[in-house]
C-alpha cells in the first residue's frame, strides 16, 4: 500500500479469473448506497469481470454483462441496485441519455469508460485501474481518490 499525493493507493496481482471476481466480491461487501466506482482499462482487461464479484456480494441473481451496447444495466441486489455504466460508445453527454439519474443514495454505480462523460461523474469515486498482464493475470490499482483512502486502507488481500 502506498500514497499517491493525498490518496491510499493499492496494487493487488490476480491470476485468475476467479480471483479477479473474488478482489470485487471483497470491494463489493465494503460498499454502500451512493458509492461510485470508476473502472478503467483496456478493452478485455477484466472490468466486466470484476463487476461480477460486485455484484456476487450485492447478492445480484441475473448474470452481469458488459452494457457496452445499451450504456447502462440496472441489477437489483439485497438492499441497493447496482447500475453497471459503460461509456465506451459515448463521445461526451447529450441531453438523450439522463445518466446523472443512476447516481443517488439507493445505488451503487460502476463506471467503465468514465472518462468519455467526466463531468456527470459524482467527485466521490473510488478509482480502480486494471491491466491485463497476459490470459488469466491482471494488476488491480485501487485508488481511495481521498473518499475512498478507509476502504482501501481496510481492504484485506
Amino acid at each position: 500500500m502506498s500514497k499517491l499525493g493525498d490518496n491510499m493507493v493499492k496494487t493487488i496481482n490476480t491470476n485468475s479469473y476467479e480471483e479477479t471476481i473474488e478482489l470485487g466480491y471483497k470491494i463489493g461487501n465494503m460498499l454502500k448506497g451512493g458509492d461510485t466506482i470508476i473502472l478503467d482499462g483496456d478493452l478485455g482487461a477484466g472490468k466486466t469481470t470484476f463487476t461480477k464479484g460486485i455484484g456476487k456480494a450485492l447478492n445480484v441473481s441475473r448474470v452481469i454483462n458488459s452494457p457496452t451496447f445499451t450504456i447502462v444495466k440496472s441489477y437489483k441486489g439485497d438492499n441497493v441496485t447496482l447500475n453497471h455504466l459503460d461509456l465506451y460508445r459515448l463521445d461526451g453527454v447529450g441531453d438523450d441519455f439522463d445518466l446523472e439519474e443512476y447516481f443517488n443514495d439507493s445505488s451503487i454505480c460502476i463506471v467503465e469508460w468514465p472518462y468519455q462523460a467526466f463531468d456527470i461523474i459524482p467527485k466521490k469515486y473510488l478509482k480502480i485501474v486494471i491491466k491485463r498482464l497476459d490470459d488469466t493475470k491482471r494488476e488491480i490499482t485501487i485508488d481511495g481518490n481521498t473518499y475512498y483512502d478507509g476502504l482501501v486502507g481496510d481492504l484485506d488481500v
